[in-house]
């Protein structure tokens, strides 16, 4: 897609990539004098002036290109840095600010899911993340990325696709469980688990020690990662059915890869319900007095 496109060129928009694809102006090869008339020559100079210039960049410095397309417009990087992108979600204690400690990290590459986990592991994420070039997130860019960063003090300086962005702008809203369901994705034994009760799961096993509950919290972390490459597809391939590429662009849905954790049922039961009791208590202490 990325051939295809021109919003990357400055003084270039979505409207006037448009006109070029009327116009029979649909790969940088056919970018080459004389433009059909229906081109503004302003248009047209900018191309001419561009276009050699970003395929060099692709092919050199392709994050340097990449940072050049609008921010609205980078689901179209995805294809290009699909090898080299991490989907990744991270589990809190809950708290808010500098107060708020990492508990686990799900990372999935396509291929391997890998698990940290605090006591354990948690800094051996510092040196997996430097293998990837992209990252794919929900809500990544207010929650998950600032708050890796201030715990490990490092800055994540990949590429970024936010998926709570790509996925509002085509009217799919409503958390990442909303997303999920609105694309057709099931959770199986882990449905009805959400971010509260993945707190409540890590404070029982800090507690107990068990390693039933600890399994569940990171089936529940792995869930939500291993899934954001499906809405991913998905998001790339709305995107792509509003252009003149979508026969021959639209990607597959992917296989989804074998869980490395199995959700323990009883706990499921037990902390779902502790949670749902918990909500409810609060949602009653915000209800009015009648």
């Amino acid at each position: 897609m990325l051939q295809h496109s021109f919003v990357h060129i400055p003084g270039i928009g979505v409207a006037t990539e448009r006109l070029l694809w009327a116009n029979g102006i649909l790969h940088w090869d056919d970018v080459q004098e004389p433009l059909p008339a229906a081109v503004p020559t302003a248009k047209a100079r900018l191309l001419l002036r561009h276009v050699a210039e970003r395929q060099r960049l692709l092919a050199e410095a392709p994050g340097e290109f990449a940072r050049q397309l609008p921010v609205v417009e980078r689901w179209r990087l995805f294809p290009a840095f699909r090898a080299r992108a991490a989907y990744l979600d991270i589990e809190t204690t809950g708290h808010f600010g500098p107060q708020s400690m990492v508990t686990a990290i799900a990372l999935y590459d396509g291929q391997t899911v890998r698990s940290y986990v605090q006591g354990e592991n948690l800094f051996q994420f510092i040196e997996d993340i430097g293998q990837y070039e992209m990252l794919v997130t929900y809500n990544g860019r207010a929650f998950d990325v600032p708050v890796l960063e201030r715990a490990f003090g490092i800055r994540l300086r990949h590429l970024h696709l936010d998926l709570r962005y790509i996925l509002h702008r085509l009217g799919i809203k409503g958390g990442l469980k909303g997303c999920e369901k609105r694309c057709g994705l099931d959770r199986g034994d882990l449905d009805g688990l959400d971010g509260y009760a993945a707190v409540l799961l890590w404070q029982e096993y800090r507690r107990t020690g068990d390693r039933r509950v600890l399994e569940t919290l990171l089936a529940y972390n792995i869930e939500d990662t291993v899934n954001l490459e499906t809405l991913m597809v998905h998001a790339y391939n709305r995107n792509l059915a509003a252009t003149p590429f979508a026969e021959s662009h639209t990607l597959p849905l992917p296989v989804q890869p074998e869980r490395t954790c199995r959700p323990d049922a009883e706990v499921v039961r037990r902390i779902g319900a502790r949670a749902a009791a918990a909500k409810g208590e609060w949602a009653a202490r915000r209800r009015p007095p009648e």
